[in-house]
């Protein structure tokens, strides 16, 4: 099982914001996942967003869940290097209960760079929040602020709080099935909800002895943190919530450093996402070769090969690459050999979707 890392870069967020606009929501979407998609199969999005008590302002997202009349659909999200979404204007929610997903996104991205795998699993039926993490995200990003991990989770758990506390959604979530999923950084997050904690002297270690070699460590040198500056109470902090029933991490970050001590929490039905072979790992979420898999011994494993972490990012038109090489950004469109991105793509929503009964 291989595990590519989420490389942050400020290139790389601004080619993020172009493909996923703010205005773009208060729409349905249907991704690339379901070329044939058939009627019934779409899902609704709309702005959504609260006020938690750990945040000075409101925390910004988008919700998304199955639609069973959506019509019209049009391109959104379309440009010169993203292909865009199918999208439908107008749908209803289907009746009955339904899943609830809370979903991360990582480290310098935004709800839209999630938004193929939100509306793919609104469309099997689940009901999906994704948020755009203050200071951590696309353009409201602080390196300092963002490494407080912590806050991430917290905001999926105000975000739970808020869910159920609003009548017209609680009375359609299935709460035996609560799952909190997430992409890199995000993927972390999803494992801190369900009671996974951190270790800061470890990753600091990990940091000392690898330097530049680790793409996170070398953001992390760049940016002139020094780790050992930070609250290791509030990093080795446990931020479970007892509610989350599963948990999905795609690619995972953040876990050098972690012991059996810090997993023994999970309890929650637990599904590691991993791209790419031996060859697509990168040093910094190296899952497999830190030992971390190993500690998750009741955790569904998942390998999706050929692939690389950027394969979970939206899909790129022909002439993205170039448009991206020309423009100095990393190569985001770009896959090994043999893969195909939205083969990719709906694996990993079939995954997650069976792993939560869809």
């Amino acid at each position: 099982m291989a595990l590519a890392k989420f490389t942050l870069s400020g290139l790389l967020t601004c080619a993020l914001g172009a493909f996923f606009s703010p205005a773009q929501a208060q729409t349905a979407v249907t991704t690339g996942l379901n070329a044939e998609k058939s009627a019934g199969r779409s899902a609704v999005m709309q702005d959504y967003a609260f006020r938690p008590d750990h945040r000075e302002g409101k925390v910004k997202g988008a919700i998304f869940y199955p639609a069973k009349d959506a019509a019209k659909f049009h391109m959104a999200f379309k440009n010169g290097v993203w292909t865009g979404a199918s999208v439908a204007k107008k749908g209803k929610i289907t009746d009955g209960k339904h899943p609830l997903v809370l979903l991360s996104h990582g480290l310098g991205g935004n709800v839209r760079a999630v938004s193929w795998l939100a509306a793919g699993l609104a469309e099997r039926g689940a009901i999906v929040v994704a948020l755009n993490h203050p200071d951590s995200t696309t353009r409201d990003f602080d390196l300092m602020k963002g490494l407080d991990h912590g806050t991430r989770a917290e905001d999926l758990t105000a975000l739970l709080d808020d869910m159920l506390a609003n009548a017209a959604w609680a009375e359609k979530i299935d709460r035996d099935r609560m799952m909190a999923a997430g992409f890199s950084y995000g993927g972390w997050t999803a494992l801190s909800l369900g009671g996974v904690r951190a270790d800061l002297d470890g990753y600091a270690a990990h940091c000392n002895e690898v330097g530049d070699k680790s793409t996170h460590c070398a953001d992390i040198a760049r940016g002139g943190v020094d780790l050992s500056d930070l609250d290791a109470q509030r990093w080795n902090g446990s931020f479970k919530d007892s509610r989350i029933t599963h948990v999905a991490a795609i690619d995972p970050g953040l876990t050098y450093g972690v012991t059996a001590a810090h997993v023994a929490a999970l309890a929650a039905q637990t599904q590691i996402i991993t791209l790419g072979d031996a060859q697509a790992r990168l040093l910094a979420t190296d899952v497999i070769g830190n030992g971390f898999i190993s500690l998750l011994p009741d955790a569904q494993q998942v390998t999706i090969s050929p692939a690389s972490h950027y394969s979970a990012l939206g899909l790129c038109t022909p002439k993205g690459p170039r448009i991206l090489a020309q423009e100095g950004e990393p190569p985001v469109c770009s896959d090994p050999s043999g893969a195909d991105r939205a083969q990719i793509h709906r694996q990993i929503v079939d995954s997650i979707a069976a792993q939560i009964g869809l």
